[in-house]
């Protein structure tokens, strides 16, 4: 993500600072309440595995990974310190499995879209939102100030949120569909799954070697409705 402004440590490196800056709090703002989340279902649901942990928290430090975070940074998308469930404590086991899975990115998505309320009521308007006007967000009024700091909260809470989905392990995506595949088919599944770290790489090697931006591809659309809907732009 910060790769893409490079010409701007040239050009405004205090720009680029600040940039860095309200990147970083858009990042810890999502995966904490993604990571958050994850915890408190799973500890709602009977497993307290999370809660003796210190996860139910919305302590930054309790959640940040520090490979993901670094990925988010790069990247634009990344992942938090994942948190242990115990199965065996949950009533309904796959089932509850899945709606502690659910739960992380449909945070973010819930997160988004109360975030977006000052956009949707037209309390703030955004502006034309790009990561260099971001960086010279001080640079304008308050009013603005706040939209751009909203702007991109809301954006990576949407991105993380349709990242995780994605039915492809470790995201989450992959034990929400295990929680709701037929028993018949689960075996199947399940080894299915094993391949998708390694498919999973292989993509965002693709994507960041060669450009061709299937993941891009796949959420971006999402992303875009998912951003229209929330704000009404």
């Amino acid at each position: 993500m910060l790769l893409g402004s490079y010409q701007l440590l040239e050009s405004d490196p205090s720009g680029f600072f600040r940039l860095a800056v309200l990147v970083a709090f858009a990042l810890v703002t999502a995966i904490t309440f993604h990571e958050f989340s994850h915890a408190f279902v799973a500890s709602a649901l009977g497993d307290n595995t999370a809660r003796r942990l210190g996860r139910v928290s919305l302590n930054p430090m309790r959640h940040l990974d520090l490979g993901g975070t670094i990925m988010m940074f790069i990247a634009g998308f990344g992942w938090g310190k994942p948190v242990p469930v115990d199965s065996r404590q949950l009533t309904r086991g796959h089932t509850d499995t899945a709606l502690v899975a659910a739960a992380g990115p449909l945070s973010n998505l819930v997160l988004a879209f109360l975030l977006a309320i000052p956009f949707k009521t037209g309390l703030l308007v955004p502006a034309g939102l790009s990561l260099d006007r971001v960086a010279h967000v001080m640079t304008g009024g308050l009013s603005e100030g706040i939209a751009d700091i909203l702007a991109l909260v809301i954006f990576f809470n949407l991105l993380l949120g349709v990242f995780n989905l994605l039915p492809l392990a470790p995201l989450d995506g992959s034990r929400v569909v295990a929680g709701v595949v037929p028993k018949e088919h689960s075996a199947a599944f399940d080894k299915l799954q094993r391949n998708g770290p390694g498919l999973l790489v292989a993509i965002i090697m693709l994507d960041y070697a060669l450009g061709f931006g299937i993941l891009w591809s796949v959420m971006g659309p999402v992303v875009r409705t998912l951003t229209s809907a929330a704000t009404g732009y």
